[in-house]
């Protein structure tokens, strides 16, 4: 696949890039040159009537910036404050804002703003342009008085107040080029103007990260699988002992959830597919039991068997990412 093998360019410089690095440099240049016509008005953003925390990254691929969303949005709530969640809806369809619900299609939304409105209590609301799905979650619900924009860093139409960065501790910034020769979306300065960086554990990659920003580690935990036919019942690695196990992952780094699973005691053979990946029943005719990742389980659930279990997580953040943000939103809001 083209995809996977651009990928494994973007881990270091072959003969390839004599191709590559010149796209790059007009890559860089046009993004450049929009960057720099927000940033002095010419281009006009459009500014929300409630704060916007945005959530991103500079590098393609899955960070972990959907696990971060809902974590924010669940200590949001928990302090009182009714947020928003506004996506893309990466892999969908969809081009005009609407809602999001837990039995939406994820080839019509996308499937991270299904998982995200099955685990939330809050409006999630998809669309190509942000501001205006922005806006139509605003007037649909209210009371909400913050939103959350998914993975939004480079959609400066949107204003926001507080910019979150999250990057992978494992892959890092990869050979540090822009697309298509690297896996950068910006260059590594663009991080100089975020409020924060989150760093997806464990580190192994060689990380040049601004010093004077607040940089957070976030952790993945769970270890009951839940079962995608019957909801209620539920599973831990020692129920799965002597079985045979597949693992599924289609995500952005799937060996990410391959460790996971290891790490709980699981031996699995494991399976990878693309990023938002549309499943099929034949794709997962495997004997024994299937595991797979909540986000991917929004795209089985409708030809779930009973060896089909998911893995929910919840992201751990540390230190106190929450207050930071909240002091953000004070000084800016009152």
């Amino acid at each position: 696949m083209v995809s996977r093998w651009i990928t494994r360019q973007w881990q270091g410089t072959t003969l390839w890039h004599a191709l590559l690095i010149p796209l790059s440099w007009v890559f860089g240049l046009v993004s450049g040159l929009r960057r720099a016509l927000y940033r002095r008005g010419l281009l006009r953003v459009k500014i929300l009537p409630v704060p916007v925390i945005v959530i991103g990254n500079i590098s393609a691929g899955g960070t972990g910036k959907t696990p971060l969303v809902a974590w924010l949005a669940q200590e949001l709530i928990a302090r009182g404050w009714h947020p928003g969640v506004i996506s893309r809806g990466y892999g969908g369809s969809t081009h005009i804002p609407q809602q999001v619900g837990i039995s939406s299609d994820a080839a019509h939304v996308g499937d991270e703003p299904v998982f995200l409105a099955g685990l939330l209590g809050c409006p999630v609301w998809v669309g190509r342009d942000r501001p205006a799905v922005g806006r139509a979650l605003l007037i649909a619900h209210p009371q909400v008085n913050v939103l959350i924009s998914d993975d939004g860093l480079q959609h400066y139409r949107l204003a926001r107040d507080v910019e979150i960065a999250v990057v992978d501790g494992v892959q890092g910034f990869g050979n540090g080029r822009l697309q298509p020769a690297g896996p950068l979306r910006e260059p590594v300065s663009r991080l100089s103007n975020v409020d924060a960086i989150v760093v997806n554990q464990p580190v192994t990659a060689l990380l040049d990260l601004p010093v004077t920003l607040p940089v957070y580690s976030m952790h993945m935990q769970g270890e009951n699988f839940v079962n995608l036919a019957d909801p209620s019942r539920t599973a831990c690695a020692a129920d799965l002992a002597g079985q045979a196990i597949h693992a599924i992952a289609g995500i952005g780094r799937p060996q990410r959830f391959f460790e996971q699973i290891a790490a709980l005691g699981i031996s699995a053979q494991n399976h990878a597919f693309p990023d938002h990946y549309v499943y099929r029943a034949s794709d997962l005719a495997y004997p024994g039991q299937i595991l797979m990742t909540s986000k991917d389980a929004v795209k089985c659930s409708a030809f779930a068997t009973q060896n089909m279990w998911a893995l929910p997580v919840q992201a751990s953040i540390q230190p106190d990412l929450i207050g930071f943000v909240l002091t953000k939103l004070g000084k800016r809001h009152g």
